[in-house]
């Protein structure tokens, strides 16, 4: 079953270029590296608040990404961008 990662994150104003500019790098990364890495959507809300949604095939497939942190440029430099998290969240597409 697909596993998806909802991330929720504060993003300061001066860093959304930063983080809209890391993003493709980031993905190509994730496609490069993380087995089972299906796709992500990048949502902008309001109040300098984002939601990441990424898909996995597995859970494990989640676990082992998470396992691996900012391990490459692409993927540490989006996440340098991010100022705070307001939750994270693991669920089964329906």
């Amino acid at each position: 079953m697909t596993t998806v990662e909802l991330t929720r994150f504060r993003v300061l104003p001066e860093k959304t270029s930063e983080l809209l500019a890391a993003r493709a790098e980031m993905l190509s990364d994730f496609a490069a590296d993380r087995v089972g890495f299906l796709g992500a959507r990048l949502v902008q809300l309001p109040e300098g608040e984002w939601l990441d949604i990424v898909e996995w095939d597995t859970a494990e497939s989640f676990a082992a990404s998470r396992e691996k942190g900012g391990n490459l440029p692409g993927i540490a430099r989006f996440f340098t961008a991010i100022d705070s998290l307001v939750v994270a969240e693991e669920g089964t597409l329906a």
